[in-house]
């Protein structure tokens, strides 16, 4: 990857951006831009060696995964939509939820967990990412980036930055939510929020028929969440998907007389056969972080002991019986 720009782990932001040094550390590492297919941009971070977003495109994946699934026009007029983004990151997810919703009859309640401060204030000195949105959504953005907080007529959010493991305990115990968009870093590189622990505290703070949106398909998340209660539906892919099996999960909390229209969609469908089956192999067992401090290498560690020694079937069998797949 050739990025256009580099920030460096010192905290200072170079080539066309003004020289700034944070006082904060920089948990993601080196930050590197890229421009996705449909022309919004994005970054790569040093750390997890991982980009935030497909060379599929940022806003199309944001549309895709977790704004379509939304299905925000299920919401009755003056309804009040909670929602906990789960990695703000730079912002795409919730910002194209924003502009459904904020001008609108329906009041946005939102919550966002962050680690690092800077993809944020990144995207906000980027003219390919202010040109996306509208003068509200830019305001949000702006207030969350500098104040932590915003308030616009009936909607209101608050950001809390840190480690989301020990920030989702600051919030209400009763506290509930519609949606909850989990856009972490895959599981491989970033366990410590795939957790069952932590999934299984998502899966707590949903409000009944809330949905739980990620672009993950992996076994051991969609196991998780399906031992935790939650009726899980797959995400179909886009055409610029074809040669996978799944664009993500959605997982809903079911309530007396849960609406048959979350069977089967345009957008989503039932676990296939081999979705189903994929649930019975090594690849389900979860990653483990009992105490909420554990490292990435600790509870991968642990998982691939637990693996080792697991009665279940070995994922490889299940490749080779449907053929070569791919999961998130």
């Amino acid at each position: 990857m050739q990025p256009l720009f580099h920030i460096q782990s010192s905290g200072t932001i170079l080539d066309g951006f003004e020289n700034k040094t944070f006082s904060y550390t920089n948990p993601l590492g080196v930050l590197s831009e890229f421009l996705t297919d449909d022309g919004s941009f994005s970054l790569h971070s040093s750390y997890f060696k991982e980009t935030f977003h497909s060379r599929f495109g940022a806003i199309k994946e944001a549309q895709q995964k977790f704004v379509t699934p939304s299905q925000i026009d299920r919401f009755r007029v003056n309804q009040q939509i909670n929602v906990l983004d789960v990695c703000v990151g730079l912002g795409y997810n919730s910002a194209c939820l924003m502009e459904l919703i904020l001008g609108t009859s329906l009041s946005l309640n939102w919550i966002g967990l962050e680690l690092d401060k800077r993809p944020l204030q990144i995207a906000l000195k980027t003219d390919t990412f202010l040109g996306n949105w509208s003068e509200d959504v830019l305001a949000v953005l702006q207030e969350l980036s500098t104040k932590g907080e915003w308030k616009q007529k009936r909607s209101k959010g608050k950001i809390f930055w840190g480690d989301a493991r020990q920030k989702l305990r600051l919030l209400p115990i009763d506290k509930t939510f519609d949606l909850i968009l989990l856009d972490a870093f895959s599981p491989s590189n970033c366990p410590e929020l795939w957790s069952e622990e932590f999934l299984k505290a998502l899966s707590g703070k949903l409000a009944p028929d809330g949905r739980l949106l990620t672009y993950c398909s992996a076994a051991a998340i969609r196991s998780t969440l399906k031992k935790s209660g939650l009726i899980l539906r797959s995400l179909r892919p886009n055409l610029k998907e074809k040669q996978t099996w799944s664009s993500g999960t959605m997982a809903i909390k079911p309530n007396h007389g849960t609406k048959e229209m979350i069977t089967n969609s345009p957008y989503w469908r039932l676990l296939s056969p081999m979705e189903e089956e994929h649930l019975l192999t090594r690849a389900a067992i979860p990653y483990r972080d009992h105490s909420g401090f554990d490292t990435k290498t600790v509870i991968l560690d642990r998982r691939k002991r637990e693996q080792h020694q697991s009665d279940l079937e070995e994922t490889n069998t299940w490749h080779r019986r449907w053929g070569k797949v791919e999961s998130n």
